[in-house]
């Protein structure tokens, strides 16, 4: 069984990160979507069990070889955990590819017996990031055909009139 994990803060899950799982789920015999518990260079929206069930909510009755799980380690072990040999990245623009480089290199350096696989986000998707996604739904904008409805409804519950502000900013 080829195992993969889809590493991730998920803050919050969004189309593009539903149709990079899809894919994979029909690449690799089992897909584990590692939710990162804490991550360091942001301070993620949602607590990390609603981020967990987002992600859950989202893949209902679509797929059934996809995991949902929680990390606080490196990716690489991570990775060990779960005896993964693949780590899938989605990909939507150029931009990101540079970040992903350096990941990549390290993650070779750590462990050069798992590969990483980049899936290109699909262009209906390719735009969305749950950054802009937070920023759009803080302002008021409707975000229900970028996120999962389960999201959607929580981000409109959070600000169903907008608060305005400063723009909300992180790496997705």
């Amino acid at each position: 069984m080829l195992t993969a994990i889809y590493p991730g803060t998920y803050d919050p899950v969004t189309n593009g990160h539903v149709d990079v799982i899809t894919r994979a789920a029909r690449i690799f015999d089992r897909v584990v979507v590692g939710v990162v518990g804490n991550p360091h260079h942001k301070t993620p929206m949602f607590e990390v069990p609603e981020r967990v069930q987002f992600v859950k909510d989202a893949l209902e009755g679509i797929v059934d070889n996809v995991e949902v799980a929680v990390f606080s380690e490196l990716v690489v072990d991570f990775a060990r955990r779960w005896d993964a040999k693949v780590i899938v990245k989605g990909l939507r623009v150029v931009s990101d590819f540079e970040w992903e480089f350096q990941m990549n290199q390290l993650n070779r350096h750590l462990a050069p017996d798992i590969e990483t696989v980049y899936v290109m986000a699909s262009a209906q998707v390719s735009f969305v990031s749950s950054s802009g996604v937070k920023e759009i739904a803080s302002f008021g904008g409707n975000v229900e055909e970028l996120v999962p409805k389960a999201v959607a409804v929580r981000l409109k519950a959070m600000f169903p009139n907008g608060r305005g502000g400063a723009p909300l900013s992180d790496h997705e």
